[in-house]
């Protein structure tokens, strides 16, 4: 009986068989399961910072009728010679609103920058 013969096994030749590892930039150019999974990570990401400034703008916009029907007094008060209501909500809103978008454009960017260095790295 002759002894199987010996293969001798050399760490460049393993890796020489192994199909190359695919970037992520190529991985979303031809639309893989990999890239649509990263795609869909950035568009959760956006999605969830725009539901949660949402929630936000709709709390605090949203409270200030309410907070006139159930404490009627303030809506009497006088600043300006304008009406505590009039001001929140015709005056006030307009920054608050600015100061939002602001965030969420600064929010997005971020999401936008964090996703660009996930695909560099991969």
């Amino acid at each position: 009986m002759t002894a199987p013969r010996r293969t001798r096994v050399v760490l460049a030749s393993v890796a020489a068989q192994r199909p190359p590892r695919q970037t992520a930039a190529a991985e979303l150019a031809e639309q893989t399961r990999v890239g649509d999974a990263l795609l869909r990570g950035l568009i959760r990401a956006q999605l969830a910072l725009a539901l949660r400034l949402a929630v936000v703008v709709l709390v605090c916009l949203g409270s200030l009728p309410l907070l006139f029907v159930v404490a009627p007094a303030l809506g009497s008060v006088t600043i300006l010679g304008a009406r505590l209501p009039w001001l929140l909500l015709g005056l006030i809103a307009y920054p608050f609103l600015i100061v939002v978008g602001v965030v969420f454009i600064r929010g997005a960017a971020r999401n936008e920058q964090d996703f660009a260095a996930l695909v560099k790295r991969r």
